[in-house]
């Protein structure tokens, strides 16, 4: 049986109530090279993304996920994107907003819980992520969690006047 509660945190779908949340992340500019904005979102348009959230993975394609600590709170956001059930693989990003939220286990969490889904329950062969090489601590995440470095995306990210590469993982289900 699927369980997407943790020991610290579990994950639950997005709901009309996390609009601020999503509002604040989406519009915060110092993730904007890893999720690749270019431009703020208006809440209308954040709106109008949770009114279509309600569809299945298998139409959307994608998934995304809030992170919430024991007693409910957001703390970030776990996507599932690029779904390709008949080449049975899908791709990763994963964020806990606030700094003083970070380095305590809850991408570590986050992570095992939404593998286990992606393996046991929409029986997928694969998951990748790409991550910056100069995120030194998502790096150290995802090689802890056995996803495995297949390429180097050189000069993939232009941000601040400067190229940055990018690591391809996978994590194969075997």
């Amino acid at each position: 049986m699927l369980n997407l509660k943790g020991e610290h945190i579990y994950l639950r779908a997005i709901e009309p109530k996390d609009i601020d949340f999503l509002y604040e992340l989406e519009n915060d500019t110092n993730i904007w090279e890893i999720s690749g904005t270019v431009a703020p979102y208006s809440k209308h348009i954040l709106e109008l993304y949770l009114q279509n959230s309600y569809k299945d993975i298998y139409e959307a394609k994608q998934l995304r996920l809030c992170i919430c600590n024991a007693t409910g709170k957001v703390i970030g956001l776990i996507d599932l994107f690029n779904f390709d059930p008949v080449n049975k693989k899908v791709g990763l990003g994963v964020i806990v907003s606030k700094k003083e939220d970070r380095n305590k286990g809850i991408g570590t969490e986050a992570l095992c819980l939404i593998c286990d889904y992606v393996f046991n329950v929409l029986n997928l062969h694969q998951v990748y992520a790409n991550v910056l090489e100069s995120n030194s601590a998502s790096v150290h995440l995802f090689e802890k969690l056995d996803f495995k470095a297949v390429g180097i995306k050189r000069d993939w990210i232009f941000s601040k006047g400067v190229f940055l590469n990018e690591i391809l993982y996978q994590k194969i289900n075997n």
